[in-house]
């Protein structure tokens, strides 16, 4: 997004950390990580002093202490600053600072209402008084929403103004996705043969860390329910949760469950390119779920709790997938075995979700903002 939205506006983007460029300790698999893919081609970048020397792959608010965002703030003659989130201690110095330096703040960030109204009521209020009646009345000019519960959120919070909510969807390189999928599903056998995984049977996919939010047990617990000699389940990540799976896999006498451990993001569309469906069984704290953008772009059919941001925006049921009660494992079976009934099915909800996901794209993303830059 960055690359392409810098290519027709001049952009300038300043991290907290570099962390996620050097690799670091990731809490959630529990494993050193460091992405194979550049992140840092096609636009300007930059990397302020953190002067918190011993840094995490989290959002607690003193990971990330950067002062010298005020210099880069009095030196720039930009208009706008987008921040994603409240979360860090240099968030609230760009957020206090930038409106008296002329600056526009926009603000995007990931919340879904469906889970905000999950919160106690103490909660909620004291959020009333920060955000609805300080930092989103007084402080943001733009709002920058990910999806339809995000927009909610929002609008929650006191956002009414039509003029200055921006419909920026939670979006993966599309194009890039569609050629690799193109590429490798010919070679399905071939894949499966080189990842080990049993050929001429239906692969259910899973992504993500082995952690509690992610809740892979629930997978286990619908694949237990369904007739062993007909699926794979492929469960890619890592975590603290492997040792609970192992034994529940043990325990139930589970077959053709494949717990591939970590990996990166050269080699993960591999095992999207041999899978007949897609689930995501997350609980709170998952706003939204990209994994299933991706899964979309691979013609897959898409089965989603209903706590997830994206099942509000993605799934259309019964036409590219379904929407299950979280928790729910018996529904979850069920839901499998609808979306892989049949090939002819199987094939028809994938081409739904090939063609829901074309609007939720970088293009789309870019071609709002350079709009509402515009107009502002």
């Amino acid at each position: 997004m960055l690359k392409v939205l810098s290519e027709k506006v001049k952009l300038n983007v300043y991290y907290y950390s570099d962390i996620s460029i050097k690799g670091g300790k990731d809490a959630g698999f529990g494993q050193n990580v460091k992405w194979d893919v550049p992140l840092l081609e096609g636009y300007n970048s930059f990397f302020l002093n953190n002067w918190r020397k011993k840094q995490a792959m989290n959002n607690r608010m003193f990971n990330a202490f950067n002062p010298d965002v005020i210099k880069v703030l009095l030196k720039s003659n930009d208009k706008i600053v987008v921040i994603n989130g409240w979360s860090y201690f240099t968030d609230w110095i760009i957020l206090l600072l930038s409106p008296f330096l002329g600056k526009k703040i926009w603000l995007r960030c990931e919340n879904p209402l469906n889970q905000e109204l999950l919160k106690s009521g103490k909660v909620k209020l004291i959020k009333q008084l920060i955000l609805k009646h300080f930092l989103f009345k007084l402080f943001i000019d733009k709002f920058l929403y990910i999806g339809s519960e995000n927009k909610k959120f929002f609008e929650y919070y006191g956002v009414k103004e039509k003029s200055r909510l921006i419909f920026t969807p939670y979006s993966v390189d599309n194009d890039s996705l569609q050629k690799k999928y193109i590429e490798l599903q010919p070679k399905r056998e071939i894949i499966e043969n080189k990842l080990g995984i049993q050929s001429n049977k239906k692969n259910i996919l899973f992504t993500g860390k082995y952690i509690s939010k992610k809740r892979p047990l629930d997978l286990l617990k619908a694949f237990k329910n369904l007739p062993q000699n007909n699926y794979n389940l492929i469960m890619v990540g890592e975590g603290e949760l492997r040792k609970d799976m192992e034994i529940f896999i043990l325990n139930n006498n589970l077959s053709n469950v494949y717990l591939t451990g970590f990996i990166n993001q050269s080699e993960i569309w591999e095992y999207y390119a041999v899978s007949d469906v897609f689930v995501m069984c997350s609980g709170i704290g998952e706003t939204w779920g990209l994994s299933v953008n991706e899964a979309m772009n691979f013609n897959l059919p898409v089965i989603v709790s209903s706590t997830c941001g994206s099942s509000f925006d993605l799934i259309v049921p019964g036409k590219n997938g379904f929407i299950f009660d979280e928790g729910d494992t018996s529904e979850l079976s069920i839901c499998i075995l609808k979306a892989t009934e049949n090939k002819e099915i199987t094939k028809s909800m994938g081409q739904q979700s090939a063609a829901i996901i074309k609007n939720y794209s970088i293009s789309v993303v870019t071609d709002n903002i350079l709009q509402a830059a515009t107009c502002a």
